[in-house]
Formats: structure tokens, C-alpha cells, sequence
């Protein structure tokens, strides 16, 4: 059974999919998003395997804040309830790290095929030494890559932003970022560098099925690992 952590003000929302996820078998803890350090704290004693989080919260509490530290945490699922629906805020969304974005009103039948959606996609990962990505399979303790049964060749430099790519799903990261990330503030090779990579990346997992994830650009924001 998963447990997902609701972070909503507003009780008909909060106590509607309360009620609609239990129903589905999901284990539901409810904060009111009154306090920051509330919520920080029920997510680091809870351990969610999903959390919906709205970002319009009382007390000038702000929900992109929240997201942020989640974000630094781990790799925990997020998708965010919002009357803010319009694009920019949707792509400041997931730039930040969010793993789906839905636009108040909705159907609570919507956002259980969201969160089915979104926690098929998520990092498995066993004692952290292996991340499964449907098929995609990287072994971190040896540093192999294989799609099914079949290994892929990646170059050293490449398996390092391979894996941490892998480790962020569906967080966007520009150049600079991922340089410091992956190969230090002293790496002297320039942020085009990164785009070799990528590129090399790319005809590594040419059998990774598109269906189930890809290399993306985001034009004038970097690179994502999407997963479907």
C-alpha cells in the first residue's frame, strides 16, 4: 500500500481525496500546510511514497518553497494541486522539480490516474545500488548500464551524468548546473561539453523504449530525463 502525504488547505479538497485515495487502497496523512516546518517534518517522519501538494497555503506559507526542500531531501514523487494553472506557473513547476501539475477544479478520478501514472514512472531503487527506469537498468555499485537483458556501452564521463540524470526524473537542469553536479566547479572542458554528452547518451539508449522515457532538451532551460 502507498502512503501519500496531502499538503491542502482547503477541507472539502483535503477530506474529498481523502476519502477517493483510501477508497483505492492508499495510505492518506493530511497536513494543512500552516506551518513549513510542520510539513517538512511530517514528510521526514512519514516517508511518503507521494506527495500532493497545493502551493497557494495559509500563512504565507509558499508551496514552491516546500517543493524546493523536498526536493533536496530525495527524489520523492510530487505533484502539485493548484488553482494556478496558468503555463509559466505550470513550467516553473516542474523547472523546480515537480513531477506533475494539476489545475484546480478536478476530478479526484483524474488525480488517482495522475498518481498511478506518476509512481510507475518513479526511481526504484534497491539498498541504493540499482535504478530501474522501466527497462533501463543502471547498476551503480559497478557502474553498468543495460537496457532488458541487453548491457549498453557508456563512456565513464557519460555514466556519471547517466546516473544523475536517473536520480532527478523529470527535473530540468541547465549546463552550469550540471557540470558543478557531475564533474566538479574545476572541470575545464565548458558547458558545451555537456551537450556531447548528451549526445553520446542518446545513441547509448537508442533501445530504451521511447514509450517509457528519454533524453530531453528544454529549449533555454537545459536538459531533462523524462520518464513516461
Amino acid at each position: 500500500m502507498k502512503r501519500v502525504l496531502l499538503v491542502e488547505d482547503e477541507l472539502p479538497i483535503a477530506s474529498l481525496l481523502q476519502a477517493y485515495l483510501e477508497k483505492e487502497n492508499y495510505i492518506v496523512a493530511w497536513n494543512t500546510g500552516e506551518r513549513e516546518s510542520d510539513i517538512i517534518e511530517q514528510f521526514l517522519r512519514w516517508k511518503p511514497d507521494l506527495v500532493l501538494l497545493d502551493l497557494m497555503l495559509p500563512n504565507d506559507v509558499n508551496g514552491i518553497d516546500i517543493l524546493q526542500q523536498i526536493r533536496q531531501l530525495g527524489s520523492c514523487p510530487v505533484i502539485i494541486l493548484t488553482a494556478r494553472g496558468s503555463i509559466p506557473d505550470r513550467l516553473h513547476g516542474f523547472e523546480l522539480g515537480a513531477d506533475d501539475y494539476i489545475a484546480k477544479p478536478f476530478d479526484p478520478q483524474e488525480v488517482l490516474a495522475r498518481i498511478q501514472a506518476v509512481l510507475r514512472r518513479s526511481v526504484y531503487m534497491t539498498d541504493s545500488k540499482k535504478i530501474r527506469l522501466g527497462s533501463l537498468i543502471i547498476e551503480i555499485t559497478t557502474r553498468t548500464v543495460a537496457v532488458g537483458s541487453e548491457p549498453v556501452t557508456v563512456l565513464p564521463r557519460d555514466y556519471h551524468l547517466l546516473e544523475f540524470l536517473a536520480q532527478h526524473p523529470n527535473q530540468i537542469f541547465d549546463r552550469d548546473h550540471l557540470l558543478n553536479e557531475v564533474w566538479g566547479f574545476d572541470f575545464d572542458g565548458g558547458d558545451r561539453s555537456v551537450d556531447t554528452s548528451i549526445k553520446r547518451l542518446r545513441k547509448c539508449l537508442q533501445q530504451w523504449p521511447l514509450n517509457e522515457g528519454e533524453i530531453e532538451t528544454i529549449r533555454g532551460m537545459g536538459y531533462s530525463l523524462r520518464v513516461y
